[in-house]
């Protein structure tokens, strides 16, 4: 009996001390040097992001994966769209589609379509619970939408938003108004400050009527409504039946998302004339932007209003606004690795190199060549990024940029929109609603006020609360249709 007591003791202990430490032993004895498992990535890199990843990739088949049997390969798919597309070809063993990779690049709602077929795996068996604890909590979070303690997406790199403004332009403007950038830190003060800034533009030529420039835009709409909503008490998206998630408008949060970009874009206070805000910025059609911080190298050196003129500007990087009174929230964004449902020995492999990426060090090194964020809690610092940016000679612009959205990611509250049945469809639908009714109706003021109609007649009838209820009821309709109802 004595005996049996001590066996089932020793067993119980090897298997708490197996699952404390992820069972590494265990799991590295899959591997062998000198039979190495190769790993297939596919990603959407371009440009700085792709060189450096596959410069990483290399660095990791010399080093750590020569040392254990790995073998990584990578694979740019171009776009996010074509990366999607292209997955989900393989879940579905679509005519012609290729095999699924073991690890390939997704946001949660693309992830949330190949869980539901079966085939992602969890990769958070592989990583001890301290190891997990490293990463900052949001990230890991997201990962974990299925709600069942697996981990289905793994973090290797983050984005989220900033506010950049002409600076050049801006002193000029802030110094003859009086304007603050405190007043940005808004939504409502953002409103109040491109009002004045449009006024300022049209008195600068008296001779010619309502010709006042736009001061704002940015660049993801879809942002804006989902993390508008989230701050407003009540996100577009609710538990339903059976666990599920369905919409969820709110008429008032909606107005208020209204009145706060709609109405002040109708009125000519913002704009969205080209691809990117960065290009608005660059001819000279606004002076202050919201851009994600890989997106954020783009913000332009010089203005060039037309063929003939150009000039320099600094600019500033500041905070994402919020709503008045509300809680402080901003986006979390960027794709994270999936890795493919397989065998334990391939999905340890992936892992060895998720681990490997993600190393502090290394994933800084990433972050600042890249415009991403760090993904582990210690590497989300700014003194450390400096260091590393002495090295790879990092632009001001991103050392400003890391610098204000390692402050939001450490101070605000992260906020994801959780994957659900027609999530995609849902986000495309809450980011083009808006700003196509506003550019549209935005382009019908100008044509009726160049007609002859009084201008501020016009406006009332795009932006009165008759108005608004006619908006909404667009609004309403579009996303049932898009929630597939």
């Amino acid at each position: 009996m004595k005996k049996n007591r001590i066996m089932t003791f020793t067993i119980a202990a090897v298997a708490t001390l197996c699952t404390l430490s992820g069972c590494k032993r265990g799991n590295e004895r899959l591997l062998d040097k000198n039979a190495p498992v190769t790993v297939t990535i596919w990603h959407y890199y371009n440009g700085v992001q792709q060189t450096m990843f596959d410069e990483m990739v290399d660095e990791f088949n010399a080093t750590e994966g020569k040392e254990k049997g790995v073998i990584v390969e990578a694979l740019s798919k171009n776009t996010i769209s074509e990366l999607n597309e292209s997955v989900l070809a393989s879940v579905n063993d679509a005519v012609g589609a290729e095999e699924l990779p073991d690890i390939f690049a997704a946001y949660a709602e693309t992830a949330y379509l190949v869980d539901k077929a079966g085939k992602l795996a969890d990769i958070g068996q592989y990583f001890s619970e301290k190891e997990l604890d490293e990463y900052v909590p949001g990230y890991i979070q997201e990962g974990g939408f299925a709600g069942d303690g697996t981990l289905k997406i793994f973090p290797t790199a983050k984005s989220t938003e900033v506010m950049i403004l002409n600076k050049t332009d801006w002193d000029k403007f802030a110094s003859e108004t009086g304007a603050t950038t405190d007043e940005l830190s808004t939504w409502e003060g953002l409103v109040r400050v491109a009002e004045r800034y449009y006024e300022y533009t049209d008195a600068a030529t008296p001779d010619i009527q309502y010709d006042g420039k736009a001061f704002f835009g940015r660049d993801s709409m879809a942002n804006y409504m989902i993390i508008g909503a989230k701050q407003l008490g009540s996100p577009f998206e609710k538990e339903g039946q059976n666990g599920a998630s369905a919409v969820n408008p709110d008429k008032a949060v909606v107005k208020r998302l209204w009145e706060c970009y709609y109405v002040p874009y109708v009125k000519g206070y913002y704009a969205a004339n080209s691809r990117f805000r960065s290009d608005d910025a660059k001819t000279g059609d606004i002076i202050a932007l919201i851009c994600s911080t890989t997106g954020a190298v783009y913000f332009p050196a010089e203005v060039t209003p037309d063929d003939d003129n150009s000039y320099p500007i600094e600019n500033m990087v500041l905070s994402v606004p919020d709503f008045e009174g509300t809680s402080s929230y901003v986006v979390q964004q960027g794709a994270g690795m999936c890795v493919a449902k397989s065998d334990k020995k391939t999905e340890y492999a992936c892992a060895v190199f998720l681990k490997w990426f993600t190393d502090e060090e290394r994933n800084i090194r990433y972050a600042v060549n890249s415009g991403y964020l760090p993904v582990r809690k210690a590497a989300n610092d700014y003194e450390k990024i400096c260091a590393a940016s002495e090295t790879t000679a990092i632009s001001k612009i991103m050392q400003d940029t890391l610098n204000t959205a390692i402050e939001e990611i450490n101070s605000r509250e992260l906020y994801s929109a959780p994957p659900f049945e027609n999530a995609d469809k849902i986000r495309d639908f809450l980011g083009e609603y808006i700003q196509k009714t506003a550019s549209a109706d935005r382009a019908a003021v100008e044509e009726r006020v160049a007609d002859g109609e009084e201008r501020s007649a016009i406006i009332n009838s795009y932006t009165d609360d008759s108005a608004f209820e006619k908006w909404y009821e667009g609004f309403s309709t579009g996303l049932d249709m898009a929630a597939g109802k």
